[in-house]
This record gives C-alpha cells, structure tokens and sequence, in this order.
C-alpha cells in the first residue's frame, strides 16, 4: 500500500471528501497530465484515469485535473480508472493561456513552492525573474530562485547585485548538478509532505535539477547541444515525482512566455521593491506614474530605486491590470449569457 501523506494527503483533504459524500470512490493525485487521460498515484497504486462525460462536457477545460490535483475515481480494472470528481483546488499555481486575452492556465496545484529555475548563461533574465515570482506570489506560494548551472562561471558579485531586490520576497540559491555541495542545502529546503513545482525555459537543467534531488534518474534529461552550447528541450509534459522520504517534485516544459494571470494589479507595489517607498507617496491611491507626491518616482530620480525596477513594475502593473480588466468583462458576458438561458428555459417551461 503506499503511503499518500508522502504526496501531500492530509486531515483536511479527507474532511473535504467526506462533505463531497463520495466516499465510496477511490481518491489519489494525479501524477502526470495527457491529452486525454490522467495518470493518478493512491493507496491502492497507479492508475490511468479517463474523465467521466459529465466532467469532461460539463466544464470548462480549465477545470479539468491538472498535475497535483487530488481527484476521486473508479477503478474499473487492475489499473484504470474514471475520474467523477475531484477536490476543491487550492495554491494553484497558473498563467495566461497563450493566445487568450483573459483566460487562466492551471500549471500545477496543491503547491508550497515553486523553484523559478535560471541558468547563469544567456538565460539570465532578472526581468523574467521578477514575472515568475509575482505571479507565484499572487497564488499564495513561496517562490525560490535557482540559479543553476554555476559550473559555467559566472561574476558573483554582479549576480548578487543584480538579485538583491528580489531577496526581501524569496531566497535564491547558487546550484551546479556537478558541484554536489550546492545540491544538500537545496535538497535540506523541501521538506516532507510539500509540493514543490519547478518552472523556467528550456535548457535550463530543471529536469536534471530534479534527479538530483532525487538522488537517481527519474526524469529525462538531453546532453548539451553541440552546436549552441546550451541545454537542449527534455521535459514534453508536467510530471510529478517523490523524494527519497521527503516532498513531491513537478517538472514542467520550459516556456518561452509566461503570461501574467494577475487578478489584482494594485498589489504589485507590495510584491516589488517599490512597496517601501510606495507608503510615503501623499496620496493612498497613488499609480505612481505621474501622480504629485509621488515618493517611488521621487526614490527613481534620486537613484535609490533601480530605473530598470520601476520600468519593470510599470510593465507588469500594464500586463495585469489589462487581464483584470478582460477577466472582468468575459465573467460579465458569461453571466449575462447564462442570465439570457435561463430566461429562454423559463419560457419554454411556460409554454
């Protein structure tokens, strides 16, 4: 029998079963997300699920199981099963779905941290950094910055310039998966029953990042490519794996573009650097774009705060106040949609 609260089962998700009265069904986590079926680890092993018809018409993709959902199926064989329903999702870590204005992409869920994987090469990318962990942040988990690929050499003093804006939010480690002694801390800050997802672009080392961890080869890992000198693409599909005796693992395809799904844009000064300075600006409302008073615009001018900070802010406060402001509109749509089809029902009940 395997033990679930390895992978994160606990009192609460059993009293959350329990309001759903489906005890009779089997409940597990699902592993890793297909195209039209789920791998799902319980107490009983792994299955491979399939959604019910009431599930898979009667909602919204993006309601379907993602990878970390706790999900209550029937088994209908040695190992298949069909997925009726799952628990109320909760530290789900999304981003805009690609080609969409204001619709959510669920990327992992039931997560405690989330590992925002750069390597210290042309990958670098302090802008992206900051886009991951406010994103991260506004989904209620603790965002990590992993540094990776240490063994290249990079300028210590310079990257610790760069990140020091970032420290007050999350803590950022150096890693090398050819320099072990860099692994052990990492390794020390997952801790048993927690879920951790990793995130970041291709080549990053992310999947090798997670063997390591794992202290043996579970996941695919690529050779670095011969002709550009970076990592090559592994990962195709989010994936979770378990520690030896401590937390869950979920490896994700690296990402060229991760679009903010940002519900609330005036907490953006809180999650950047800018929220110190924000306190004193003479106006509780202040963009702190124009406005007269305006103490971040008064700390960019002295120099105290980073130029390139500020634009950043500007940037993503633009990003996330335009899908707010989308999400807004199509929840308002739907509801009158769904207002007009219950008027349409009523008539036809009258008639």
């Amino acid at each position: 029998m395997i033990d679930l609260q390895l992978y994160g089962w606990n009192e609460k998700l059993f009293r959350q079963k329990q309001l759903l009265k489906l005890e009779a069904f089997m409940h597990g986590r699902v592993m890793v997300t297909h195209r039209t079926c789920y791998e799902v680890v319980s107490e009983n092993g792994y299955f491979t699920c399939e959604l019910t018809g009431n599930m898979l018409y009667g909602r919204n993709a993006s309601e379907y199981p993602c990878t970390g959902d706790w999900v209550l199926f029937q088994s209908y064989d040695t190992n298949k099963g069909i997925i009726v329903d799952m628990l109320p999702r909760e530290r789900t870590l999304y981003r805009k779905k690609s080609g969409t204005v204001s619709d959510r992409q669920a990327i992992a869920s039931y997560v405690d941290k989330a590992f925002i994987v750069q390597s210290l090469d042309d990958n670098f990318n302090l802008r992206r950094a900051e886009r991951f962990m406010v994103q991260i942040l506004e989904d209620n988990i603790k965002p990590v910055l992993i540094l990776n690929k240490a063994d290249l050499g990079y300028d210590k003093h310079k990257i610790e310039e760069q990140v020091s804006h970032l420290l007050h939010q999350m803590p950022v480690f150096i890693t090398s998966i050819h320099h072990p002694q860099t692994i052990f801390p990492l390794r020390e800050f997952v801790t048993k029953g927690e879920t951790v997802v990793f995130v970041g672009s291709s080549g990053v080392g992310k999947s090798s990042l997670v063997n390591e961890l794992c202290e043996k080869p579970v996941l695919l890992t690529s050779d670095i490519s011969a002709s550009t000198g970076k990592g090559r693409h592994t990962s195709t599909r989010r994936e979770m794996v378990l520690m030896n005796g401590s937390g869950v693992l979920i490896d994700t395809p690296g990402v060229r573009e991760f679009g903010l799904a940002f519900s609330h844009p005036d907490s953006l000064a809180e999650t950047m650097e800018i929220s110190d300075y924000a306190k004193s600006c003479r106006f509780k409302d202040c963009k702190h774009i124009d406005e007269p008073g305006c103490a971040v615009l008064e700390a960019v001018n002295n120099g105290l705060l980073d130029c390139k900070v500020y634009e950043s802010y500007l940037k993503l406060r633009r990003e996330a106040w335009h899908f707010s402001a989308s999400e807004h509109e199509k929840r308002k749509r739907d509801k009158s949609f769904s207002k007009m089809v219950d008027e349409v029902k009523k008539r036809k009940e009258d008639f």
